[in-house]
C-alpha cells in the first residue's frame, strides 16, 4: 500500500515538473522571437448624411393640468405639421418630458417658498435622412409652437461610417507597415509576418447646442440657414511584425 502511494506521489511530481518545463520553454521561445512594434493613424473627412434636431415646447400655468393640456395641444400641432411636411412618424421621438414648479421668491428658505406657476417641457428629437431639410424642419416646428431650441447633431449613417472607416483603416495600416519596413531596412532584417494587431478609433458627430436660439424663435420670412460641416473619421492600429 505504501509503495503504491509513493509511486502515485512520484507520478504527480513528474507531471508538475513536465508542465513547468513546457511553460518555461514557451516563455523562452516567446522572448527569443524577433518583433517590431509599429503604430499608424489614418484620417478621412466625410460629409454627414444624417441629422438629428432636438427642440421643445414649454408651457406655463398656475394650474399644472392646464399647463399639461396646453403643452399637449401645442406639441400635437408641431408633430402634425412635420408629418404633413413628409417626415415619417418613426423619425419623430419624444426624448424628454418634465414638469417643475416656478417659485415666487427663490431667496427664501424652501419652507417659505410659494409656487407661482408650473412649467411643462416636452422635448422632441427629429431624425432626418436629408440634412438639407434641417433648416426647413426647424422653421416648420417654430411656426407651429416650438419655443425652445436644444441641439442639432450631424452624423453618418452606418453604411457611410463603415465606408469612411475602411478608408481610414487602410491609411493607418499602410503607415504602420511603412514605418516597420523603414526600421527593418535600417536594421538589415526582413519582415516575415504579423504577430498581432489592435484597432481603435471612430468619429464624433458635429454638435450644435442651443443653435441660434434667439433667431430661431423669431418668425422671420427668411429660412433658417444650417450648414452641416464635415465629420472626421479616424482609425488607429498597433501592429506587431515578426522579422528574420
Amino acid at each position: 500500500m505504501k509503495q503504491k502511494i509513493s509511486l502515485l506521489i512520484l507520478a504527480v511530481i513528474l507531471l508538475v515538473m513536465t508542465g513547468i518545463g513546457s511553460v518555461a520553454a514557451e516563455t523562452q521561445a516567446t522572448c527569443d522571437e524577433n518583433v517590431i512594434h509599429s503604430y499608424g493613424s489614418g484620417k478621412v473627412i466625410g460629409t454627414p448624411d444624417r441629422a438629428q434636431v432636438t427642440f421643445s415646447v414649454q408651457t406655463e400655468n398656475i394650474d399644472v393640468k392646464s399647463a399639461q393640456m396646453a403643452n399637449a395641444v401645442q406639441m400635437t400641432k408641431v408633430i402634425d405639421a412635420l408629418v404633413a411636411a413628409g417626415l415619417p412618424k418613426d423619425a419623430l421621438k419624444t426624448t424628454g418630458y418634465n414638469i417643475y414648479p416656478v417659485y415666487e421668491d427663490y431667496s427664501k428658505s424652501p419652507y417659505e417658498q410659494k409656487i407661482k406657476t408650473y412649467q411643462v417641457t416636452n422635448t422632441l428629437t427629429v431624425t432626418l435622412h436629408d440634412v438639407n431639410r434641417t433648416g426647413e424642419v426647424i422653421d416648420i416646428a417654430v411656426a407651429n409652437g416650438v419655443n425652445q431650441a436644444s441641439s442639432i447633431q450631424f452624423m453618418l449613417s452606418d453604411a457611410q461610417a463603415q465606408v469612411l472607416r475602411t478608408e481610414a483603416l487602410k491609411k493607418a495600416v499602410a503607415l504602420a507597415r511603412a514605418d516597420a519596413d523603414t526600421v527593418a531596412g535600417e536594421l538589415g532584417v526582413t519582415i516575415v509576418g504579423v504577430k498581432n494587431a489592435d484597432i481603435s478609433g471612430g468619429y464624433a458627430p458635429v454638435l450644435f447646442e442651443n443653435y441660434q436660439a434667439d433667431n430661431a424663435m423669431t418668425k422671420s420670412a427668411a429660412p433658417t440657414p444650417i450648414q452641416p460641416g464635415d465629420v472626421t473619421v479616424t482609425a488607429q492600429v498597433s501592429v506587431t511584425y515578426t522579422f528574420r
